[in-house]
């Protein structure tokens, strides 16, 4: 892995982030909240970068200094958005900090970070802790004060990587805005898309069109967040409608660097999410404002206008809400189980949201209502899978909002599992919810854990610690391993009606010893099929379904 880069590798650390965020550019769009919901964080970022590329390939030289002043450039004429010329700064700040040397190492690289960051602060006239900006300074923090350990310079980017995603995960705690709407920072997001290209290119990957930014083993949404509810976001959260963007050219002669400066004052008078920057030779600013006009006549003082953009932006979160609305189904599920693989076969089975909860973590009425609340659809079917969560999810009938909640009063998982296969797309509500409560009657599970206390229950001496099987109502089993007890569980839940055996083995629980016991149990009724997947369960060392 190289400890240094040149001018070669700068080009394809650039191309390759480019890339990878435009792979990911409607995903981060998705995400897009702050400072509005206008659903284009990731597209003005991913023009931004991209005419950095096209300035870099005009660039006919490696030498890091002209590579450098080429990438900041491109990046500053291309920036687009709040977030584009965020961007742009970022790449103006680490461009001026590599052009100084011949090559990069980690310390340069380190301090590249760290002037990025100073410069893309300064640009923004009233930064916010939460954003993009939060998970560069994190980054470009870590970097300043670890690059001593790495000589690596691939590894020392994936630790900072490793920090950029911290950064990330904290923003919706950092701006109410994202919590509400259940989603991380879409800037944040899309820098770490970049950064992920970069790692990439070190690492002599090529970038397909399938790549995402995030880890394979993650779904989307455990680390990018969803939109789901975005629609619910009032549009009178956008006090200043129109996004205004332009470039000032051929300054006056008698333009000063203070006039940019009054200019950027006269602005934070009339908007938000102000940014002006530039020398007297170009300008680039940003505003958001109810008088685009306004904006613009302060700008012709300067000097000439270029490339003005002015965007409606309660228009754009109009047509986001519309596109959602139309996208909205009558029917959803949500799931409550432990368990990542209990979790999966739930995905499996097309269950739009799984959250985490069943026996010692039940979730609250309030939790179960803000998942039904993410689920783009009229009714939602709600699957307890637990007797003690059954209560909580009537109580978070009376707390959602353009939804209406159904309970199917399943207890355990193999129940949820029932219900879940006997729904039917193409049938009405009632008929879906009779066929899912009649379901529940054809399946009858159990459970192996430990006592937790000596007692005595159900006709059984029990010590702390002993092998138990239970079903929902009482102690069936008792032994002193796990094996003989699930097996004598099975012997007391089966009737001759049942044909199918199918265990769930949970977290504690080796993938051979389950398979082992399923050719016991096998052995032992020839007349079922028996089955085992890994459920990942806490307290169960097994669930048992028998149908």
């Amino acid at each position: 892995m190289p400890k240094t880069i040149g001018g070669t590798e700068l080009r394809k650390l650039i191309a390759a982030g480019a890339k990878v965020l435009e792979i990911n550019r409607a995903k981060v769009d998705s995400l897009n909240v702050f400072p509005v919901p206008d659903g284009d964080t990731g597209t003005n970022m991913s023009l931004t970068i991209q005419s950095a590329v096209k300035e870099m390939n005009l660039c006919t030289s490696n030498r890091l200094s002209e590579l450098c002043d080429a990438v900041s450039k491109g990046a500053l004429k291309g920036a687009r958005g709040n977030s584009g010329v965020i961007l742009s700064q970022l790449f103006r700040g680490i461009c001026a900090e590599i052009k100084k040397f011949e090559e990069v190492n980690s310390k340069v690289f380190a301090r590249a970070l760290e002037n990025g960051t100073r410069v893309a602060y300064s640009a923004v006239s009233k930064p916010k802790e939460g954003t993009m900006l939060t998970v560069a300074r994190m980054m470009s923090e870590f970097a300043a004060s670890a690059y001593a350990k790495f000589k690596d310079l691939s590894a020392f980017l994936e630790e900072i990587i490793k920090k950029g995603e911290e950064a990330l995960a904290n923003t919706p705690e950092q701006l109410p805005v994202l919590k509400k709407a259940g989603v991380v920072d879409a800037g944040g997001m899309g820098l770490l898309c970049i950064y992920r290209g970069f790692l990439g290119a070190l690492n002599g990957e090529e970038v397909a069109e399938e790549y995402t930014a995030v880890e394979a083993q993650k779904a989307d949404e455990d680390v990018f967040g969803d939109n789901a509810d975005i629609i619910n976001l009032d549009l009178g959260e956008i006090v200043f409608a129109y996004c205004t963007e332009f470039f000032i050219i051929n300054l006056k002669k008698q333009t000063t660097l203070a006039d940019i400066d009054r200019l950027k004052e006269k602005l934070l008078q009339i908007g938000d999410c102000v940014i002006c920057i530039g020398d007297l030779e170009l300008v680039k600013v940003h505003v958001h404002t109810n008088t685009p006009g306004v904006a613009l006549s302060y700008a012709l003082e300067l000097g000439e206008l270029d490339r003005v953009k002015i965007e409606n932006m309660l228009e754009q979160n109009r047509a986001m809400r519309a596109k959602r609305e139309a996208e909205k189904k009558e029917m959803g599920m949500l799931a409550i189980c432990a368990g990542e693989g209990i979790s999966a076969i739930f995905k499996d089975l097309l269950v739009d949201r799984v959250i985490e909860g069943g026996q010692t973590m039940n979730p609250s009425a309030e939790d179960i209502a803000d998942a039904v609340q993410k689920i783009n659809a009229e009714h939602v079917f709600v699957f307890p899978n637990n007797k003690n969560i059954i209560l909580a999810a009537e109580q978070a009938k009376a707390l959602v909002t353009a939804r209406t909640i159904h309970v199917i009063p399943t207890k355990n998982i193999p129940q949820g599992f029932a219900a879940v296969l006997a729904f039917n797309a193409e049938a009405t509500v009632e008929e879906n919810k009779t066929d899912m409560l009649h379901a529940l009657d054809n399946v009858r599970a159990g459970q192996c854990t430990y006592a937790v206390r000596t007692t005595h229950l159900n006709g059984f001496s029990l010590k702390e610690g002993d092998i138990i099987g239970l079903d929902d109502k009482k102690i069936l089993a008792k032994g002193d391993n796990i094996e003989d007890t699930m097996l004598h569980l099975v012997e007391k839940l089966k009737d001759s009606s049942h044909e199918i055996i199918t265990l769930y083995y949970g977290k504690e629980v080796r993938e051979e010893d389950a398979e082992q016991l399923a050719a016991r149990l096998a052995e032992k009724y020839p007349d079922c099929d028996v089955d085992f997947h890994y459920g990942g369960q806490p307290v169960y060392y097994y669930i048992v379904s028998l149908e």
